[in-house]
């Protein structure tokens, strides 16, 4: 196996992609913010399948964290990570610092408006324009054909296939399905903040979910089925329940009833540590 090659500037990642690509090789992008999962890996996995060669980036972007919300304390494995990136074939790793990404003076910011005016859009202010910034850097720094992003996170998927329309990139943004474990709950890096007797308890979350799509699906009302989850959901101990919400799956705009195409989408706190979840319904 090819050892996978390591970058930390722009120009040197750059000129990696520009030869490939010269060789009419195909390349695919999996953005990331490190302590890495099997799901990432599926990611990597797709790239791989899709194209001739796959890139991954690691980098804990300040911009998306809220005042609440501890940059510091994000995980952080390079070595471990990229040991895993190399062992599911990436070929390259662009892992820059924040200097490299935020140089003195930077002063632009890019937002997507209509459909981060929910759920997390909500719950986290200003977490999607940082999401939104740093993404279209990292599209126009590798310019592939194709970039990866997992639909645990939904709404970032559908942020980032809007930013991608709206400012023609020349990039084919591709949702890879949810990573579970055994009993449903997605596979997230916060999962191992998750003490024994959380772990058991977050696994109502996806069931919870699951049964009310299939409710909604024969036609239940949204309103009271949302609360009666959102019950079950704190009488089994999780701390507070940022929303859940039946919304169209193409705007995110909250619905009252199921129709084709639409998601039930949850976000709650169990301990310190917070789980976001979706669910198909139509």
């Amino acid at each position: 196996m090819t050892r996978m090659i390591i970058v930390r500037r722009v120009a040197d990642l750059r000129a990696h992609v520009s030869g490939w690509r010269g060789r009419g090789e195909s390349v695919g992008l999996v953005p990331t913010m490190g302590a890495l999962h099997d799901g990432h890996l599926s990611l990597v996995r797709r790239a791989k399948d899709d194209n001739v060669r796959a890139v991954a980036t690691i980098f804990v972007n300040p911009t998306q964290f809220g005042p609440n919300e501890d940059l510091s304390a994000y995980p952080r494995d390079e070595a471990g990570d990229a040991a895993k990136l190399e062992s599911v074939g990436c070929d390259l790793l662009f892992a820059p610092d924040v200097s490299e990404m935020y140089p003195a003076g930077f002063a632009t910011s890019v937002s997507v408006a209509g459909i981060t005016d929910h759920l997390d859009g909500i719950a986290r202010p200003g977490h999607f324009g940082g999401v939104a910034t740093i993404v279209a850097k990292l599209l126009l720094q590798a310019l592939p054909d194709r970039a990866y992003f997992g639909e645990k996170d939904y709404q970032q998927l559908q942020v980032i296939k809007r930013l991608a329309r709206d400012l023609d990139m020349p990039v084919e943004i591709c949702g890879v399905p949810t990573v579970r474990e055994a009993d449903g709950l997605a596979l997230s890096s916060r999962n191992r903040y998750l003490s024994a007797a959380e772990r058991q308890i977050a696994g109502l979350l996806p069931r919870a979910l699951a049964e009310a799509a299939q409710l909604l699906a024969d036609g239940r009302a949204a309103a009271p089925l949302l609360t009666d989850i959102e019950g079950r959901l704190i009488a089994a101990g999780f701390g507070s329940v940022d929303y859940i919400a039946l919304c169209d799956g193409m705007s995110l705009e909250p619905l009252a009833a199921a129709r084709p195409g639409s998601r039930i989408f949850a976000a709650a706190r169990i301990g310190r540590t917070r789980l976001i979840d979706n669910w198909p319904v139509l």
